[in-house]
């Protein structure tokens, strides 16, 4: 009988990049459900990765299930602009409702790190400036603009030189570790001045078109910024007539305990890059922004063959439903609370927690050496993940040295899965020496 060769039966890590296939912990995941993820040996997992704070609304929402199964039925694909679809156009007339400021105009794609590229591309085209201020520690995205700006680990910048020309970069507020060394209660918010400086003597405000930031640093390390850093850099943005863009890819959609992270700060940025939670895995971004300043994004200037998916735009919908449905911002901020409470109890016996901080289910535990200096300590945050894992419960590190622990649940998660989960991570805690 003719046809193609059969392949011979390798591990599919063999057939895959290994820049991505060697990640930790590659579990061979056969269905999964709400927090839990089974095993194609029939184990069980608490998820609390969530997909990458992707699955907010937990996974397999049965809500969300059926509504793409249902467009699944009517129509998969067609090419923006050339067709529309009902899921989009209703998508985009509720993204309106819970967006921060008047966000009302969108540019939809498949991935974060699309819309990261979008939002620069937006802010150069529409102010006709080259420059861009971005942050130590973000992380946007691995494509060439989107890791142009990226500085979470210098492994992901390496090799791929030249980047994208005109990318500034000031220090982020990341206080535990304050570049300045500086404490809070005394520092003056240098930060905010070094973003001064650099506009007075390194790149005229008149040349850069956008600071682009995320207002809580994920790969970065879960990292917290006073809220008069965030209002600080709107203040200076208005001065200039500087583009103010948030990243809201990982933040997004509840995760922090409001719809947005930016409205935890009071602060309404000019571009808006989200991703990931809004629609439970179906892969879809958008860039939001006023008409004001999107409608001077001319016809041709930016374009996509595969964003506004209908599909896809059916999961968001079902997505957002769900989400108000249950409550699920507050839920984030109230279950939240109740994490933080515990973490910060046990950082208060365990010497090498050294710090606990995070908004709603997004919380990181950094974890130190012993001694006064707060040096990173990666092989003892492994080794705490391990111990989840071998107890069942899935985390993912972050972190300049992968030395802290994202704690990110669907926002669904049980008050009993919960508990486990913060059982184990305690136990496992003190359980490594």
């Amino acid at each position: 009988m003719s046809g193609a060769p059969v392949l011979p039966a390798v591990p599919l890590q063999q057939r895959l990049a290994p820049s991505l296939a060697r990640d930790w912990p590659r579990l061979p995941v056969a269905e999964a459900r709400g927090t839990e993820l089974i095993t194609t040996d029939g184990r069980r997992y608490l998820d609390f990765c969530s997909g990458m704070a992707t699955v907010n609304a937990g996974h397999n929402h049965p809500r969300v299930t059926a509504a793409a199964r249902q467009q699944l039925e009517r129509f998969i694909h067609g090419p923006l602009g050339v067709v529309f679809s009902e899921p989009l156009a209703k998508l985009a007339e509720e993204l309106p409702r819970v967006m921060p400021g008047e966000k009302d105009m969108f540019f939809f794609s498949c991935s974060g790190s699309e819309a990261v590229e979008g939002a620069i591309k937006l802010a150069r085209h529409v102010t006709g400036r080259p420059g861009l201020i971005a942050f130590t520690g973000g992380f946007h995205g691995r494509t060439l603009g989107a890791v142009s700006i990226t500085t979470s680990k210098p492994k992901y910048r390496a090799r791929y030189e030249p980047l994208l020309g005109g990318v500034y970069f000031a220090p982020f507020a990341y206080c535990y570790r304050c570049p300045f060394g500086k404490e809070r209660l005394s520092c003056g918010l240098d930060c905010l001045e070094a973003v001064r400086r650099i506009l007075g003597r390194v790149v005229h405000p008149s040349e850069v078109a956008a600071m682009i930031l995320e207002p809580i640093q994920g790969e970065g390390g879960y990292v917290v910024p006073p809220r008069e850093f965030i209002t600080g850099l709107r203040e200076i943005c208005d001065h200039h007539d500087i583009l103010l863009v948030f990243d809201e890819i990982q933040t997004g959609f509840g995760r922090t305990g409001d719809w947005f992270a930016s409205q935890l700060f009071g602060v309404v940025p000019d571009v808006l890059a989200v991703a990931k939670a809004i629609a439970s895995g179906f892969p879809l971004s958008a860039v939001c922004a006023h008409r004001d300043l999107m409608g001077k994004w001319t016809p041709g200037a930016h374009g996509t063959t595969f964003g506004g998916n209908p599909v896809a735009a059916a999961a968001a919908v079902a997505t957002l439903e769900v989400m108000h449905r249950e409550g699920l911002p507050a839920r984030a901020r109230r279950l939240g609370q109740q994490a933080l409470a515990r973490f910060r109890d046990l950082a208060g016996r365990a010497e090498r927690l050294g710090d606990v901080r995070g908004e709603g289910l997004m919380i990181g535990l950094e974890f130190v050496q012993p001694g006064p200096d707060r040096r990173s300590d990666p092989d003892f945050c492994r080794r705490v993940r391990e111990r989840c894992l071998e107890r069942g419960v899935l985390l993912y590190p972050c972190g300049f040295d992968d030395h802290v622990i994202r704690f990110i649940p669907p926002l669904t998660v049980s008050e009993e899965h919960l508990e486990e989960g913060i059982a184990v991570l305690e136990e496992a805690v003190d359980g490594c020496r």
